[in-house]
């Protein structure tokens, strides 16, 4: 699959390939997504409203391992 990843993408939830949540893109960067495990409600309202932001407990995800990019971004494997 050639999914891709935008800004369009900030705010979306990630799974894996079994349906875990795993949390919400925080920040796209050169087809790299910042994925936030734990995201506070503030960090929830800021991503849903497309504001970018990164910290120390995001882990990253790349293109390479992606299944699919919908309403949710679904990755080939678990974590």
């Amino acid at each position: 699959m050639n999914a891709t990843l935008t800004d369009d993408d900030v705010g979306k939830t990630v799974v894996d390939a079994a349906g875990k949540e795993l949390g919400i893109v925080a920040k796209v960067d050169n087809g790299r997504a910042a994925v936030d495990p734990n995201p506070s409600i503030a960090e929830h309202v800021f991503a849903s409203l497309g504001i970018e932001g990164e910290d120390e407990e995001d882990y990253v995800v790349t293109e390479s391992m992606l299944e699919s990019v919908g309403s949710e971004i679904v990755l080939q494997g678990t974590i």
